[in-house]
């Protein structure tokens, strides 16, 4: 053992806080150091070769506790506390106890208490001689009065805890039973961490908050979830670390999802008993037995338990069961990929597994790069470009910091130009897991959603995936969600960097070096490639081009002929000097903003077809008079300035929403328009040259009506029926000179905005019936 002087040196020089690992530390009134119980316990502590701190006056400044004592109390795994009968009238002692007892919240250290000549009642519930000397304490003016309380609470906590009561007898029996307990826990082997654990501390704080090992009563079960990478197993084992030797069994199940596929859930049943100690090479004949065993052998027993990587409800029920098998005080800690499993076992508590921030994500990566945590000047840069594209994921930092280990700036740069291309597919690999874990049409929508949708709208992402793909994707979008893949922040869809890259490249692996060939295109350059050389094929399902707007595009008009099962076209910000001979009949959503033609191609069966939006656009409806659109619900024609009539629509009987607002030029709307059955949203804002609209409405469905600025409008049409669903009408600068009596009976209209209408001198009696207006806008 380390002598006094030595640790008093330790202490002064050490800046560093570097101090070796003491395996016992002894906690005792100071006067009894070296002789008595105390030192008998020392001697038989070391004589088991176990490393054991002892405190000595010589390292007590008065009645304060030195580094050195700070440094071990931390340090050491277990503190054995001796109460004695005068152990309360040592202020020191109650500040070091105070120490020790934080220790155990944020270090999940083990505390053994020895209550030795002493009740523990009298220590719980400070009596006698206890009593006496927090009394004491309080009249002491030099002492705080909330210090004394919070020593009283220590106390009570303490000796709360399962220890040895010291009355009578042998004393050598009573310290044999002492180092037999200690010596089970020290010769217990830790877990391996992490070669660098970075950032790990704090995260483990953080559980440890939630597991609440301090505390002895009921049983808690702890979720740790995250995507794959993050750490989760990691954590987990720092976790075991830190508290396992205060349980009296142990068991770390590592890759339960792994290994259940492999083995079965009966052998993982047979490998839990084992590490308990319960069966030693028993053989069970069924799950259910399985679980009747476990739960007859754990009862009673205070035990952690750590499964790794589940994925599945079944394999809880049949590893951990319910809070009953399980005796008091006993923590489960599950990590998972999928957050809703922990939420339908009813886990209350869990914790959600941060990525690296950005100076961990540097020290990690120079561990793994430099071998050391000090990046080399030389390669910072490119050191931050390295940790900008691993966004904080652990995994990432460290296979990509291996792999460059030793090598020059250049190949640095290839290599990272390289992962943008085409990911590292050994970090594809263990992300993988997640999405081979999913359903075929959540793949589906998971792919969609890496391939175009990250940072978009969710609300409109489930918009285009429902009318695109002919089913509701928001039971999918969740489970994408509950399993890590996702997130929905600010109402938008967030994904990590990784995880889109995962997703791109399984669809860049349908045809590697056939784009045409693929179920979905977004990059540009393969877009472009198979528009120009008319690429396409029937396996292709989604389009989005994105494209500056000045960049022209050669495009084949052909290029869309053999895309048979195309669904989704979107083409946004890209100059196309004419549009397609042929559009697929199995389209479903068409977005094209500047539509090079005016009109659709004349072989086009749009009886599929949920969503057409051709704004700012050539398109003008030019030998498309009569509309056949039997499913479209969606019609955009926003800015098209060639566009001067609204023909016949009457052939779209479920559209809901028709926007033709900024069309300058637009004269007419046929009066079909105002006979749309399911019509929610008729935006006609901006139409300036507007000077007709349907001679009457009966729009049962409709929810708001803007014909705000439409400065040519003199007439607004009769109301034909009752319109209970709308709420919002806005009239502002309009030509408009009277409203129909018969405005009675938009019955559901709330908010009415008729303000700056020049030539509209007074309002229908009729408007002041309406019965649930509350704000009318109305100034000339």
């Amino acid at each position: 053992m380390t002598s006094m002087k030595e640790l008093k040196s330790q202490a002064s020089s050490s800046s560093t806080n570097e101090w070796r690992a003491y395996d016992v530390f002894l906690s005792f009134r100071g006067e009894d150091t070296r002789k008595g119980f105390t030192g008998n316990l020392y001697k038989a502590l070391c004589g088991k070769g176990i490393d054991t701190f002892i405190d000595d006056q010589e390292l007590r400044k008065g009645e304060e506790i030195t580094p050195a004592l700070m440094m071990a109390i931390q340090e050491s795994r277990i503190a054995i506390v001796i109460f004695s009968e005068n152990y309360a009238s040592s202020t020191f002692c109650l500040k070091e106890l105070t120490k020790i007892m934080e220790c155990i919240k944020h270090k999940g250290r083990m505390v053994l208490p020895v209550f030795y000549h002493v009740d523990p009642c009298i220590v719980r519930h400070q009596k006698g001689s206890y009593a006496k000397a927090l009394a004491d304490h309080e009249s002491n003016k030099k002492i705080d009065k909330a210090k004394v309380k919070q020593w009283r609470l220590v106390l009570q906590e303490a000796a709360s805890i399962s220890g040895w009561h010291f009355e009578h007898g042998y004393e050598y029996e009573f310290i044999e039973k002492i180092i037999q307990k200690v010596s089970e826990k020290i010769n217990r082997r830790p877990l391996h961490v992490a070669k660098y654990p970075v950032g790990l501390e704090s995260r483990v704080e953080k559980v440890n908050s939630l597991l609440e090992v301090e505390s002895n009563e009921g049983v808690h079960m702890v979720g740790i979830y995250g995507m794959g990478g993050l750490g989760k197993t990691t954590l987990a084992c720092a976790v075991y670390n830190c508290i396992a030797d205060q349980f009296d069994s142990l068991c770390f199940l590592a890759n339960v999802r792994e290994n259940s596929m492999k083995h079965g859930l009966v052998h993982l049943q047979e490998m839990l008993l084992h590490e308990l100690g319960e069966e030693k090479d028993h053989k069970l004949c069924s799950l259910n037995k399985g679980v009747s065993i476990i739960k007859s052998r754990l009862h009673g027993k205070k035990i952690l338990l750590i499964l790794d990587d589940v994925n599945s409800l079944e394999q809880l029920k049949a590893l951990a069961g319910e809070l009953d098998w399980f005796g008091s005080g006993s923590r489960v800690i599950i990590t998972t990929r999928d957050k809703h499993l922990l939420h339908v076992y009813r886990v209350e508590r869990v914790y959600e597994v941060e990525g690296l921030n950005r100076k961990e994500a540097l020290q990690l990566f120079g561990c793994n790069a430099f071998k050391t945590q000090k990046i080399d000047q030389r390669y910072e840069d490119i050191s931050k470009r390295v940790v900008l594209y691993s966004k904080g994921l652990p995994l990432a930092v460290e296979i990509i910091g291996s792999d460059l280990y030793g090598k020059t700036i250049l190949e640095w740069e290839s290599a990272l130009d390289t992962y943008a291309r085409i990911p590292h597919e050994n970090i594809q690999e263990i992300l993988r897991v997640s999405y081979d874990g999913l359903k075929e049409f959540e793949k589906e929508i998971f792919l969609d959603l890496a391939c175009f949708f990250k940072g978009a709208k969710l609300s409109d992402v489930k918009n285009i995936l429902c009318c695109g793909r002919g089913f509701s994707p928001d039971y999918a979008i969740q489970v994408l969600i509950d399993k890590s893949l996702i997130k929905f922040e600010d109402y938008s869809v967030k994904m990590h960097d990784m995880i889109e890259d995962m997703g791109r490249e399984i669809v860049r692996l349908e045809a590697p070096s056939k784009p045409g060939e693929r179920s979905r295109l977004w990059f540009s350059k393969d877009i472009l490639h198979v528009f120009k050389e008319n690429k396409g094929s029937d396996k292709t399902e989604i389009i989005m081009l994105r494209l500056l707007k000045d960049k022209k595009v050669q495009c084949d008009r052909n290029a869309l002929k053999n895309m048979e099962n195309l669904k989704i076209l979107v083409i946004e910000e890209a100059c196309f000097s004419k549009g397609p001979n042929h559009l697929p009949k199995s389209l479903r959503v068409l977005k094209w903003c500047d539509y090079p033609e005016s009109s659709l191609p004349a072989d086009f069966d749009p009886k599929k077809l949920v969503i057409l939006d051709l704004s700012m656009g050539h398109f003008t409806f030019r030998n498309q008079m009569i509309m056949k659109f039997k499913s479209l619900r969606e019609m955009k024609l926003s800015g098209c300035k060639f566009l001067k009539q609204v023909p016949d629509i009457s052939g779209a009987p479920n559209l809901k929403k028709l926007h033709l607002d900024s069309c300058k030029n637009l004269v007419k709307v046929h009066d079909s328009v105002g006979l749309l059955k399911k019509l929610e949203d008729l935006n006609l804002n901006r139409c300036t040259s507007l000077r007709v609209l349907p001679h009457g409405i009966n729009l049962p469905s409709l929810k708001t009506m803007s014909l705000r600025n439409c400065a040519s409008l003199k007439r607004f049409p009769e109301i034909l029926e009752k319109m209970e669903n709308i709420t919002y009408l806005g009239l502002s600068d309009t030509g408009i000179s009277e409203l129909p009596f018969s405005i009675e009976l938009l019955e559901g209209l709330t908010n009415l905005t008729i303000d700056r209408c020049q030539e509209l001198v007074e309002l229908p009696s009729s408007i002041f019936m309406l019965p649930k207006l509350e704000t009318v806008n109305y100034c000339v």
